[in-house]
């Protein structure tokens, strides 16, 4: 394959933008292939300059962004050296991006339909044709009340839906080259297996070439055939996906696969690893190694002499040492030294019992929690899984009295009954439960500096007298591992990583013994999520706290949790030990959810396929509510009887289905 033939030829790319009055380079010597219909992965930590290279790509830099040196052609055409009309022309027939946030593609005052018909239209369809087009193409991407959907405005649709007519739009022109810029981030693990395989369909019809950025490398596991690996503007490793993922030849690829949760980093076994320090900053240019600062391999030749490209087979790496890389040291320990211990001898530190929530919609009474029943003990984790619409966050209101449940439920905690709305609830109940937020530049106050954050709840739920709360309020940083210096910062100079440790410091401030976690870890690159799963596991042992997990990461769930809820339609369709909901017997839709968990093993179990939407909780399925969707229904009686809540395979084990326990699908190998 040359660089006339190949669909995109990236050639010694180099781009800075100008910041301040000077230059920050944020690609160096980028160069990389992607052949007819094939899928080229691009994978690194946030401000490695992934969306970068899209951009790119694309010529849609900011103004200042600025292309030193090196070519991109598309089709063997240079991009940079297309007049305005060309490259429009191009970008309408031949190249279409996907970007990571499909509230911001989309149009919020035009119709949805009309936005995908538009697309048509340039391509010089009459308007009834572009119409008649823009309806087929939402049944192909799989939205089943196509006309109604054609017919409303972008913040009507679930985020699911919106990404799904986002790539309508992409694939509307049958593109030679897509590119993919995180696409799935924050979907539910089905509506993206939908959408990765919509992606792949596309791929198999047209031969269109793909190329897919994300920090998921299960994800790059199922969609590319090749990887490139991206750190501080270079390309570190480059080759075959299967063969990368097995043996990385760079020792940051090797700590980015250490990060992610799996079967053997399941809660009490082992550790994840981290990778120590922070990526430079854009600009930071060290002789040597761009990696060497952070990499336990390094020694004085890596700090001052930059490794060539070094392998064969298609699969190399900049990297001096690479037969050394299978032994790189751990930065973490890889046993775990202490784990919790969950005290069920006594009563239950919080109770929900048949608790129910109802909403007002238009008119429409909408149920979104039914009769639930939970418990958390003592010392435990209970990870909350299910897909949007589920009623995992109403559940975590409820519990922090954000939210009223309905008349009739009854929520106490350690035996005392837990008013439903928080301004009633007594001093010791408010601190004893507190949350840590999806998204921590949403949770924290900009304005204030760290200190200040932290210190307003040391005096307002940790009653910490005056004398002792510089000593508390250090003492709080070092439970978080968060540097003192930072204490003085505000929130928007702090990366990602940082600013949820302040917000884990500051749910710690109060001495909680409930912590309820709400996607904490959705937003963070893989190897800054494994920094603070540790950190969430450490401070259960050193505080003594419980924890509600909420995530659709069913690996972090995995690592963090001791029993796990399987929340549908506000049902708890099952319940019991991780790590036997995780092997099975299993609820079908349990089963469809552990399927649909990118697995870097490309042979890695598929055994159930949910199909379709959540169905809308105002109008829920009669008999059992999952009957619409199950692979494995039995016939009437599912469509008639709603199925009750029976004992599993071993105590505390218990599943929601008319199937036999010994029916029920097990699981054949871990995600």
């Amino acid at each position: 394959m040359n660089a006339e033939t190949a669909p995109l030829h990236v050639d010694n790319l180099n781009v800075a933008y100008r910041v301040r009055g000077r230059q920050v380079m944020a690609l160096r010597d980028v160069s990389f292939r992607i052949g007819p219909g094939e899928g080229f992965g691009l994978v690194g930590e946030s401000g490695c300059g992934k969306t970068t290279v899209a951009l790119t790509i694309e010529r849609y830099l900011p103004t200042n962004g600025q292309v030193l040196g090196g070519r991109i052609l598309i089709a063997g055409r240079d991009v940079y050296a297309l007049a305005r009309e060309e490259l429009r022309r191009l970008r309408g027939t031949a190249v279409s991006m996907v970007y990571q946030d499909p509230s911001r593609a989309l149009n919020p005052s035009t119709r949805v339909g009309d936005q995908i018909a538009e697309v048509f239209r340039v391509q010089g369809h009459s308007r009834r044709d572009a119409r008649t087009a823009a309806t087929d193409m939402l049944d192909r991407v799989r939205i089943a009340d196509r006309f109604s959907v054609f017919e409303r405005y972008p913040h009507q649709l679930s985020g699911g839906m919106q990404q799904r007519v986002v790539i309508a739009m992409a694939i509307a022109i049958k593109p030679a080259l897509l590119i993919l810029d995180e696409p799935t981030t924050g979907l539910d693990a089905t509506v993206e297996l939908d959408i990765l395989e919509l992606i792949n369909q596309l791929r198999r019809e047209s031969s269109t070439s793909v190329l897919f950025i994300s920090h998921n490398l299960g994800l790059i596991a199922r969609m590319c055939e090749r990887t490139g690996i991206l750190y501080s503007g270079m390309l570190v490793e480059e080759g075959p996906t299967q063969a990368l993922l097995r043996r990385p030849r760079h020792p940051y690829t090797a700590g980015l696969l250490r990060c992610i949760p799996g079967s053997a980093s399941a809660k009490g076994r082992r550790r994840l690893d981290t990778i120590p320090g922070l990526p430079p900053a854009p600009g930071d240019q060290a002789p040597g190694c761009v990696f060497a600062s952070r990499c336990a391999l390094a020694d004085e030749r890596c700090r001052t002499v930059a490794p060539a490209w070094h392998g064969a087979d298609g699969h190399a790496s900049r990297c001096h040492y690479i037969e050394r890389v299978p032994s790189l040291p751990w930065a973490t320990e890889a046993s775990v030294a202490a784990s919790s211990v969950v005290d069920r001898g006594g009563r239950p530190l919080l109770s929900v019992m048949r608790v129910s929530k109802t909403f007002r919609n238009a008119g429409h009474a909408v149920r979104v929690l039914h009769d639930l029943s939970l418990s958390l003990w003592p010392g435990e984790t209970l990870g909350l899984v299910g897909e949007s619409g589920s009623g995992k966050t109403t559940l975590a209101r409820l519990l922090l009295g954000l939210t009223a449940p309905d008349p009739g439920g009854v929520m106490e905690l350690t035996g005392e009954p837990l008013p439903a709305d928080c301004s009633l609830r007594q001093p010791d109940q408010l601190k004893s439960l507190q949350l840590i937020f999806q998204n921590p530049d949403s949770a924290l106050n900009r304005s204030q500096t760290i200190r200040r954050l932290l210190e307003r709840v040391l005096i307002r739920l940790g009653r910490v007298p005056r004398a002792q709360r510089r000593a508390k309020l250090l003492e709080l940083a070092q439970w978080v591992r968060l540097d003192g210096r930072y204490l003085d910062r505000r929130p928007r100079e702090l990366s990602g990583g940082l600013k949820q440790r302040v917000a884990i410091a500051r749910a710690f401030a109060g001495a909680p013994s409930v912590v309820v976690c709400d996607e904490p870890t959705s937003a963070l690159d893989v190897s800054v999520q494994s920094a603070i799963l540790n950190l969430l596991a450490d401070l259960q042992v050193s505080q003594r706290v419980s924890y509600v997990f909420i995530s659709h990461d069913l690996n972090s769930v995995r690592y963090l949790s001791d029993r796990i809820a399987v929340l549908y339609l506000g049902r708890l369709m099952e319940i019991g030990p991780a790590e036997r909901v995780f092997a099975g017997p299993h609820h079908p839709y349990t089963a469809a959810l552990l399927s649909a968990v990118p697995a870097l093993d490309e042979n890695s179990d598929r055994q159930e396929r949910l199909r379709g939407e959540i169905p809308s909780a105002v109008e829920t399925p009669k008999g059992c509510v999952f009957h619409t969707r199950c692979p494995r229904k039995l016939g009437a009686v599912c469509e008639s009887q709603e199925p009750p809540l029976l004992p599993g395979t071993e105590p505390g084990h218990e599943v929601r289905c008319h199937i036999a326990v010994a029916d029920l699908p097990v699981r054949k190998a871990g995600p």
